[in-house]
């Protein structure tokens, strides 16, 4: 695939997710802490998720991009399970359940609307390091991954699987906000 319009498309996916995220921020706190059952995840629980995993992949692709000896290609070639893991983290109407380690399950935290800020600066700094790709080898680049600093993806990959795992919990806190909007309303 050609290098160029990957990035185009990973840009226009995280500046779609800013745009829904900030809409979340006319949201009280009940509503962002709003559970529609004990094993589900809020509003917030979803971003303080993705939060978590931002938490290593930004530090981890900046790594790799300045480290990157390999110059500009106009074609990024997928790898197997690089492929893989991307597809599966694209959101679908009815999203499958995927089992998440536990350092990455915010389910229970007490969490506050500054989680929201948190990933809009994370895709802040997303849409910098896009752009920083432009002159570098998305295929020969590697990076590690969370789940083991062993297996490496292709750096392209790699944003595909961040980008499309915001993508799939932001849809996934928009699902969310339409419950809470049926919701019944407790009466004190």
């Amino acid at each position: 695939m050609n290098s160029s319009t990957l990035l185009n498309e990973l840009r226009e996916i995280t500046r779609t997710n800013i745009k829904e995220v900030n809409q979340l921020l006319e949201l009280d706190s009940e509503q962002l802490n709003y559970k529609p059952s004990s094993e589900s995840w809020s509003i917030l629980e979803c971003m303080e998720h993705l939060n978590r995993y931002g938490d290593f992949y930004i530090p981890e692709i900046t790594q790799r991009i300045k480290q990157s000896k390999h110059g500009k290609s106009n074609t990024f070639q997928t790898g197997l399970l690089g492929d893989y893991f991307a597809k599966s983290m694209l959101p679908k109407e009815k999203l499958n359940k995927m089992k998440t380690f536990k350092s990455m399950n915010p389910n229970n935290s007490q969490l506050d609307a500054s989680v929201l800020n948190t990933f809009l600066d994370q895709q802040q700094q997303l849409l910098k390091l896009l752009d920083q790709c432009k002159n570098i080898n998305l295929t020969k680049t590697k990076t590690a991954i969370s789940i083991s600093k062993l297996i490496k993806l292709r750096l392209g990959d790699t944003l595909r699987v961040v980008i499309y795992h915001n993508w799939r919990h932001v849809v996934q806190a928009k699902k969310v906000v339409k419950l809470v909007s049926v919701a019944p309303v407790e009466v004190g």
